[in-house]
């Protein structure tokens, strides 16, 4: 039987930016294959490349060469329109500083995507994912009167939500103290095993880090090492 695609692959891919001082090379060659239902953990100090590898994986950053799949998309052949489709599909995404609609009551925030990618039980499901994540009294609170534990559980909900097939977390526990932070990934960890997706999450915290099964490390846009986390193991130690 032949094996199962990754659910994402990079082959090659490159970002070159223009700035006043000449050409920034943020991603140099990076090839990677990530397996469905895996735990990936990237680190790498700042400026790496990490979160600009998130994007080009999400589809919100084109890469200047080589080419991005997710499950089974080229997304080079997408065009903007069928992107925004297509994240709204299969991509959750957790950003450090929440991305919450400030209009919007929490359950808002997490039904209205679902809503817009055609699920007739949007609320019902966004309630039950709330409930999940310890918010089931703050159903129609606002942002604003919410903590930033609280917002950030309303995130994770929003992007777990719709059982995508992929989710990207950048830092999501970047704006928390370390209690609220450790409660944000055993959510995110406890989620991801239930609904069975692939996570990769970005994050300078190596506790956090181990409790992926690999261990990317970033360094001037490229991957020096790649590794499994052993169960309560240190991270690989990088050249």
């Amino acid at each position: 039987m032949a094996a199962a695609a990754p659910l994402v692959r990079l082959s090659g891919v490159e970002l070159t930016l223009e700035s006043g001082a000449g050409a920034v090379n943020i991603l140099r060659g990076v090839d990677l294959t990530v397996s469905a239902g895996d735990t990936v953990a990237v680190t790498g100090a700042s400026g790496s490349g990490k979160s600009t590898l998130m994007a080009v994986i999400a589809g919100l950053e084109r890469p200047t060469r080589g080419r991005i799949e997710v499950a089974g998309r080229d997304l080079g052949a997408l065009n903007e329109d069928q992107l925004a489709l297509f994240r709204r599909a299969n991509v959750g995404i957790v950003f450090q500083s929440f991305h919450l609609v400030p209009t919007m009551t929490a359950l808002e925030n997490v039904a209205v995507p679902m809503e817009l990618a055609g699920r007739a039980d949007a609320f019902a499901r966004a309630e039950a994912a709330l409930q999940a994540a310890g918010l089931g009294h703050r159903l129609t609170h606002y942002p604003a009167q919410l903590s930033g534990g609280e917002q950030q559980r309303v995130a994770v909900a929003r992007a777990f939500g719709n059982e995508p097939k992929l989710v990207l977390a950048d830092e999501p526990t970047g704006n928390l103290d370390s209690t609220t932070g450790a409660s944000i990934v055993d959510l995110m960890f406890n989620t991801q095993a239930r609904v069975g997706c692939t996570l990769v999450l970005i994050t300078h915290d190596v506790t956090v880090a181990r409790k992926c099964r690999r261990h990317l490390h970033m360094q001037d846009g490229r991957l020096m090492a790649d590794g499994a986390v052993a169960s309560g193991g240190a991270p690989p130690v990088y050249r």
